[in-house]
């Protein structure tokens, strides 16, 4: 049976560096990091990305992914960050399809997106590595039915998506939404918003969150990794406890 690994994004300590991450993470119990490209791993520097993939091996942790902002359907290569994250040793990039929500995107824009992410599949799955989008606002991969287009459009084995819970959605109809995409989710980034984007502790979303890993748990292919994120105030110093939470949840799911 497949267990969640609870692991952190780095984005969470964006003040921090990979040096004072990895072991943070460690300490806390945690299995896997996904490493950002936005500050800790630049794409297209794969010497740094090897350094961080030695930080994160010497620290007991697996890189479960590489966390991109490449844009599909903008005028962006995918190769530099394809580079970084073989150097990193990550199986995953996430990534963001295009730069509006699915319900304002022209037929037009939607085939842009839909093409390169099928020229993009292509090119990471050369190269050993699966693409994952991010569930967002923003990107035509927005809502449960715009995933589940997007992904049959690609119709690639190598996309599959994240899950969060969208902004200021009530529990039962953030389950609902992952219940809808559970079949193809790889990941799951885990924090506690309410109620829109206040940031709360781990705990005080907990009826959300037990649900959820006990229905993940319940599905034949469930997710690989609950990655932590968006910590309240930045704050190093709750690692330890949010983790512990997050832990407990997964154990208790099984």
């Amino acid at each position: 049976m497949t267990v969640l690994r609870p692991g952190l994004c780095s984005v969470t300590y964006r003040q921090l560096t990979p040096e004072q991450i990895a072991p943070l993470a460690a300490d806390a119990g945690l299995e896997a990091i996904e490493w950002g490209g936005d500050v800790h791993v630049p794409p297209g520097d794969p010497e740094r990305a090897a350094e961080v993939a030695r930080v994160t091996s010497d620290a007991g942790l697996a890189v479960c992914s590489y966390g991109s902002y490449f844009r599909s359907g903008a005028d962006e290569q995918l190769t530099p960050i394809l580079d970084s994250a073989v150097a990193l040793g990550a199986d995953r990039v996430r990534i963001w399809a295009g730069r509006v929500d699915s319900g304002d995107a022209s037929p037009e824009e939607y085939a842009r997106i839909v093409a390169r992410l099928r020229d993009a599949t292509a090119e990471a799955s050369d190269r050993g590595i699966a693409l994952a989008l991010e569930f967002h606002r923003g990107t035509v991969a927005d809502t449960p039915d715009a995933v589940l287009r997007l992904l049959a459009d690609v119709d690639s084995p190598a996309l599959s998506t994240y899950w969060q819970p969208s902004v200021g959605a009530p529990d039962a109809v953030a389950l609902a939404e992952y219940d809808a995409v559970a079949a193809h989710t790889s990941a799951v980034h885990v924090f506690s918003w309410w109620p829109a984007a206040e940031r709360l502790r781990l705990r005080e979303r907990a009826d959300l969150w037990q649900s959820l890993f006990a229905s993940a748990h319940g599905h034949e292919t469930p997710p690989r990794d609950a990655l932590l994120e968006f910590v309240l105030g930045d704050d190093p110093a709750l690692l330890a406890s949010e983790a512990a939470t997050l832990r407990r949840w997964i154990a208790e799911a099984r």
